[in-house]
């Protein structure tokens, strides 16, 4: 079940908030249990089966935060081996259903790994999110960032949150700990969670639908009949395509997650007016961005090494990332070459990027950008590299023909708003004007129940609708 279907919108979303708001405020431990069972109701609609491994998830990581409070200050190494232990149980669950027929495949190419099986099974939805999540838990206890919760079933609240389980943002614990203990719910706060949600849902239908599909069409382009300018308008739908989506998604699980009384840290701060590598990566997926550096990047030292040790630290920390995106080699040659980005920019580039003019260092993080989608799509790499020449006219038709320039003046208006959406000037004039005239929240009323309405019909009449983070 996804946010941007009618099951969600008229089915579960309304049981859930009937059966939450049922609920007296007073008794919150029991609102916490309405959100563990109907979240993990909404884990077990597509997967039924996979309802029990998250129950293990959710216990194996409970009985560690227990151990790992107890003998954090009287015994170090005993609540250090509660630590290992979760972070051990968590790699195997994802390794196994993430990794294991990955790795098979490509030991098969070994002579005595040949006769190896693998197992095909589905992958668990939002596996790479929730394993996440619930390894930050006993970290952060054994760091004394949060609290053991004692109450099994508010930590499976957490650990569950329909909003954010299935594609973030990620929740570290110490993130929503006094949440779970006590939460602000007004009418305010879950008017906000609605203006919030419909802003996602207005950018996934209208925007990632509309430049995924475009993109869908410019893939499919036999490579001999494609042309330079058609395969860069593909791959910047997908630019557009991706953020949106995302960016709508992790909307959609903020809002939803102000109706409930939490509030979820911002997981996209307007990536694509980024002027370096380095500045984009603060401002895309900042949930992930934030657990790496966190969990990884300075345990491992950081920036305070040497500069070898830190382009070290950089390079396993991109390897991690772009594998935890998928168990596919496109995904490792993306985090690497992220990783690469970033060195050189460290090293050198991101000084001499400071003297040259703003549009300058935003053309150079777009095309940068660019070329990494192109990596990121294609898990077929061979046809990546065959769309990465079309790019720049190897094999290609001709340069430009007259479908392009008919696809440029029919879109036109449609990529400036897309552009002017990338921007955090559309917000900013919202808030000004909301905050200032009353008629301005009449509008957003009667905005947000457009909409809403043309978010229905138009899932009501098209089938294509896909979120791309839900692989991951």
């Amino acid at each position: 079940m996804v946010f941007s279907s009618l099951e969600f919108l008229f089915a579960y979303l309304p049981i859930t908030l009937i059966a939450y708001f049922a609920v007296p405020h007073k008794y919150l431990k029991v609102r916490n249990l309405v959100l563990l069972l109907v979240s993990l109701a909404f884990y077990g609609w597509g997967e039924p089966i996979y309802v029990f491994l998250m129950i293990l998830s959710i216990s194996i990581e409970y009985v560690c935060g227990w151990g790992c409070g107890k003998y954090r200050d009287t015994n170090k190494q005993i609540a250090k081996r509660f630590v290992w232990a979760s972070i051990i149980s968590n790699i195997l669950i994802l390794g196994f259903f993430k990794y294991y027929d990955f790795f098979i495949i490509n030991l098969r190419y070994i002579p005595v790994f040949s006769g190896l099986k693998t197992l095909g099974l589905s992958l668990p939805i939002g596996i790479s999110f929730y394993t996440f999540q619930t390894m930050s838990y006993t970290l952060d206890i054994y760091f004394g960032q949060a609290k053991v919760q004692k109450n099994i079933t508010t930590f499976g609240a957490y650990v569950t949150l329909f909003p954010q389980l299935i594609a973030g943002p990620i929740v570290r614990y110490q993130d929503v700990d006094d949440m779970l203990r006590k939460r602000d719910e007004n009418v305010a706060f879950f008017a906000s969670g609605v203006r919030t949600f419909l802003a996602g849902l207005g950018k996934k239908i209208f925007f990632a639908n509309i430049a995924g599909a475009m993109w869908e069409t410019f893939k499919v382009i036999p490579p001999d009949q494609r042309t330079v300018v058609g395969c860069w308008i593909g791959i910047i739908c997908y630019m557009f395509q991706i953020y949106f989506d995302f960016s709508g998604y992790s909307d959609m699980a903020i809002g939803l997650g102000k109706m409930f009384g939490f509030r979820f840290l911002e997981n996209f701060n307007y990536p694509y007016i980024a002027k370096s590598i380095t500045d984009f990566w603060r401002r895309w997926h900042m949930s992930l961005s934030t657990w790496f550096r966190e969990y990884v990047y300075f345990p491992l030292g950081g920036s305070r090494c040497s500069p070898m040790r830190n382009y070290f630290n950089l390079l396993v920390v991109w390897f991690i990332t772009g594998f935890w995106h998928g168990a596919s080699w496109n995904y490792v040659i993306w985090g690497l070459y992220y990783a690469v980005v970033l060195v050189v920019e460290k090293a050198f580039l991101g000084n001499l990027l400071k003297k040259v003019p703003n549009f300058v260092q935003h053309i150079y993080a777009l095309f940068i950008i660019n070329i990494g989608w192109l990596i990121f799509v294609f898990e077929d790499s061979s046809a990546g590299a065959v769309y990465f020449g079309n790019m720049f006219g190897v094999g290609t038709m001709a340069f430009i023909d007259i479908g392009n320039v008919y696809d440029i003046l029919r879109n036109l208006i449609f990529f400036v708003i897309l552009i002017i959406a990338c921007t955090p000037y559309p917000k900013k004039l919202f808030y000004k004007y909301y905050e200032k005239f009353a008629f301005a929240r009449v509008a957003a009323m009667a905005g947000g129940v457009c909409v809403m309405l043309l978010c229905v019909a138009y899932l009501v009449d098209s089938s294509f609708n896909p979120f791309l983070y839900f692989r991951f």
